[in-house]
């Protein structure tokens, strides 16, 4: 198939394009910056073309003569994100309508079994974004993914950068809910399987084989990356503050740290595991512990065709890696 990756450069994006390229598909790479794909190792193996997703003469032109476009595009700062989505949204439905494109493929977020009210804005947009999808005249395969346990994930890298700096770790009673984290192997794997078939419009639940609480992982990460990290509850610490102590510990930017861990009070594991024997029958799950391992591993070449996904990539931004001499 002929395909256009959305937000080509971001962690997924980059991570997909390589196996999209291994599985035979012709790949078309869209980003604001076109130039600034020269620094991923696919960079010369496939099109680019510029696209502003607010801008709609860009998405019109970026989605002509394809089979199917990849929407990885997501806003995780501050200011008004949630209408920035909704009408980038609604301008790739109307330009691949437009264009007769075949199927969407959108990886969207967990979403908890709460109120809408009671969501994040983060999570409230992405729902609201796969509706949108869902709704559109070209048919949409959604995943909702959890946390996505790689090298160069954020989730995953406030996880390592927390742990590394902090003997003791402190956790808000609040961060007893359950999380079922997908090692970002499993994620490309399923994305790639998304493009088999006939066109699909719904959305599928996406999550690794164990369901545990934010503690419980901590633990596993720590054993996995040979640190001692004994927890400490706390009976009261406002959202807002821990949201502040971990941007500043992490160096990641408040902005996008207040909007992950406004996502830690509620419970995020699928509802349904359809997806297992839709788009991946008799395919095993990287064990969570050996995702771990491997995310860990150093290896840096998680963009190249060759190179370990679950690994970093020398493309990632300057916090992704270790912070131990």
């Amino acid at each position: 198939m002929r395909v256009l990756v959305t937000g080509a450069s971001g962690y997924v994006g980059s991570r997909l394009v390589p196996a999209l390229l291994a599985a035979g598909h012709e790949v078309v790479a869209a980003a604001r910056d076109t130039g600034g794909l020269d620094r991923f190792a696919w960079a010369d193996q496939v099109e680019r073309r510029h696209l502003d997703v607010e801008d709609t003469v860009s998405v019109h032109l970026a989605v002509r003569d394809l089979d199917a476009v990849f929407y990885l595009v997501h806003s995780m700062g501050a200011g008004e994100f949630l209408k920035r989505d909704r009408e980038a949204a609604e301008s790739l439905v109307a330009a691949c309508a437009y264009a007769g494109t075949e199927r969407v493929v959108y990886l969207s977020g967990l979403v908890p079994d709460v109120p809408a009210d009671d969501l994040s804005d983060h999570l409230r947009s992405r729902l609201e974004v796969e509706e949108i999808l869902l709704a559109g005249p070209t048919p949409a395969t959604v995943l909702r993914a959890s946390m996505v346990i790689g090298g160069g994930s954020m989730s995953f890298e406030v996880m390592r950068r927390m742990s590394e700096r902090l003997p003791v770790l402190t956790l808000p009673l609040w961060m007893s809910s359950r999380i079922q984290p997908i090692a970002v192997e499993d994620v490309v794997r399923l994305l790639v399987a998304a493009l088999t078939g006939e066109p699909r419009n719904r959305a599928f639940d996406v999550g690794g084989n164990e369901v545990l609480t934010y503690g419980e992982l901590l633990t596993r990460f720590a054993a996995a990356a040979g640190l001692v990290r004994p927890q400490v509850p706390l009976l009261f610490a406002p959202m807002s503050l821990v949201g502040e102590g971990v941007a500043l510990l992490t160096g990641i930017p408040r902005s996008t740290i207040r909007a992950l861990v406004r996502s830690l009070t509620h419970d995020m594991v699928c509802r349904e595991d359809d997806v297992r024997r839709t788009l991946a029958p008799g395919v095993p799950y990287l064990p969570l512990d050996e995702a771990l391992v491997r995310s860990l591993a150093g290896d840096t070449a998680a963009t190249s065709l060759d190179g370990d996904v679950q690994g970093e990539a020398s493309s990632d931004p300057d916090w992704v890696g270790t912070t131990l001499g």
